[in-house]
Parts: structure tokens; C-alpha cells; sequence
């Protein structure tokens, strides 16, 4: 039989068969994929097949070949991958100004990981209905920096529907990763786009000004014909991993275009003369925060952080 992983619990898997039953099923022996080596060889998203046994348990012992997936480093095996979900037409980043505050140091590592990956990404700012002056007018400025380099921006709420319809365009006929950090909405969202989910929701810690994780396992809703959800457990943090230094720059957009004009192929971007990725930076062509992050990345000794 075969079938499309829809949620993963740690413990099985429940797959959609083509004839749209759903199955419990579980990975046959040791089972692992070449190249890969991940906490969870099988995510949601996989087309896989498998046979049922006597007591209707299904047994996954094929997964098709992966036409994308995005992965983050887990909290526990920091030198293997998590993968989130595979086979995705795109990516959407939910961020907050505040209640909690998103970083963009977190924003520029989901992106830079969107594109290592070929994972389209896309920023959707919830909780506009919260904001005063000084955040709108940074959430505008945020939108500017990202729609510049070529990420779309979209601004909603969850609470008053604001921005819901305009979401809705942009999910409709595709498969799309929920993503972000704790307490941004991502399960109150879903559950706005239509009124058939029952993802489940939390509140915000307030001492913490963070999210309290409620999802603990990556589902797949499917809204409308041919339009899929993936609701994904919130994470703290965006741990690259498997990224080379020499090919971070490639992974933004604006430096990769700028270093071009740089004096020496193997150019860092860090130090060397005729830098036109450092030359950019001064002159404001590329955001400061960017570059931060570009850093941060390149220069991340310490595997424990932004697990």
C-alpha cells in the first residue's frame, strides 16, 4: 500500500492511503535513509509505502524520494538533524513584534535554511491587532528589509481575522510548513483559516513574555482540495547544521548577489580587502541585522546554541 505520513507522534505514524483511509503505522526493523542521518528518518510529508499486518498496525518499508525537506538541529542529538517535514511547495515563518518577540537573528537562520533546503519562504507577522506606534512602525520596517531582498511579508491577526483572506491566497493549491517560535500563534492561525481544525491552542507565559509549547507533534491538515497544513511544535530557537562556511553567503540572497564584485573568490566576508559584501554593509545596502546574522552563523562553534 501506499500512502503520505500526516502526523507523527515520536512514537508512530499516521499515513493517508490513496484511497483515503488513515493507518497507524510504524518504521520496519532499522530502518534509516542513505545519506541522512536524522533523529527522525521519516517525517510528515513522506510519500512512503506499507503493508499491514494481522492486527491492522502498517509497516513503513519505502519512502519515496524527497522532492524537498527543511531540517533544524534537535535539542538532544545536536550532531544529527530533526527533519521537520519534507516535500513542501513552501515555508511561512510566523513572527511576533512582541508577545513574544521574535529575534531576527531566529527569522534570518529559518531563512537561510529555507534556502539551503529549496523551501520558498514566506514571513507572516500575527498579532497586529496588539501592537502600538513604535512596534507597527517596526513591523513596517521589518517588512521593508525582507520584501527587499524578495521574501513576501504578510501582516495578520488571528484574533480579529485581519490579513486572514490575503493568508488564505497564498496557501490555497499548496503544501505549506507552519513555523515559528513558541507563543506566535501558528495553532490559532490554522484554526482561523477554517473552523474544521482543532489544533490545539495556549496561552503566553507572561513572566517569560514566551510561548508555552502546546503542539507536540508535526500534523498535516489538509483545508481545501490540493491545499495542505503542516502545524509544527514551536521552537525556541533555529540551530543551522550541515552548513559549510564557504557557502553561508549563498544563503542570502542580497550578500550572495553583492559578492560577486568581491576581489577574492574564497572571500569570507569577514576581513579580506576589496570586500564588496563588507563594502555594502557600510554603504547600507545590506541590512546590519543581516549581516549579524550571516556571522552568527558562520562563526557558530558553540553547538549548543539556538537549539
Amino acid at each position: 500500500m501506499q500512502g503520505q505520513v500526516i502526523r507523527n507522534t515520536g512514537s508512530y505514524y499516521q499515513v493517508k492511503a490513496t484511497d483515503g483511509a488513515t493507518y497507524d503505522c510504524k518504521i520496519k526493523g532499522a530502518f534509516r535513509i542513505k545519506g541522512i542521518k536524522s533523529t527522525n528518518p521519516v517525517a510528515v510529508g513522506d510519500n512512503v509505502s506499507f503493508a499491514l499486518t494481522k492486527e491492522g498496525i502498517g509497516l513503513i518499508n519505502n519512502i519515496e524520494e524527497r522532492r524537498n525537506y527543511i531540517v533544524r538541529k534537535p535539542s538532544n542529538l545536536s550532531k544529527q538533524l530533526h527533519i521537520i517535514a519534507a516535500n513542501l511547495d513552501q515555508a511561512l515563518l510566523i513572527v511576533t513584534i512582541n508577545h513574544p518577540v521574535t529575534s531576527t537573528t531566529f527569522i534570518d537562520r529559518f531563512l537561510a535554511t529555507c534556502e539551503a533546503y529549496r523551501v520558498p519562504a514566506i514571513i507572516a507577522i500575527n498579532k497586529i491587532d496588539c501592537y502600538d506606534d513604535d512596534e507597527k512602525e517596526y513591523m513596517a520596517a521589518l517588512c521593508n528589509l525582507y520584501e527587499s531582498i524578495g521574501y513576501k511579508c504578510l501582516t495578520l491577526s488571528a484574533v480579529t481575522k485581519e490579513g486572514i483572506e490575503e493568508l488564505k491566497e497564498v496557501l490555497r493549491g499548496k503544501t505549506t510548513l507552519f513555523s515559528g517560535n513558541s507563543g506566535v500563534g501558528k495553532s490559532s492561525i490554522i484554526n482561523s483559516i477554517s473552523e474544521k481544525f482543532q489544533a490545539k491552542t495556549g496561552a503566553i507565559s507572561e513572566s517569560h513574555n514566551t510561548g508555552m509549547h502546546t503542539t507536540t507533534f508535526s500534523e498535516m491538515f489538509e483545508w481545501e482540495d490540493n491545499s495542505n497544513l503542516i502545524d509544527t511544535p514551536g521552537i525556541k530557537g533555529f540551530g543551522t547544521i550541515d552548513f559549510q562556511k564557504e557557502e553561508v553567503g549563498h544563503f542570502f540572497p542580497e550578500i550572495f548577489k553583492a559578492s560577486a564584485e568581491c576581489k577574492f573568490n574564497n572571500c569570507t566576508h569577514t576581513h579580506e580587502p576589496g570586500c564588496a559584501v563588507l563594502e555594502a554593509v557600510e554603504n547600507h545596502l545590506i541590512s546590519q541585522s543581516r549581516y549579524t546574522s550571516y556571522i552568527s552563523i558562520i562563526g557558530d562553534a558553540d553547538e549548543s546554541k539556538y537549539r
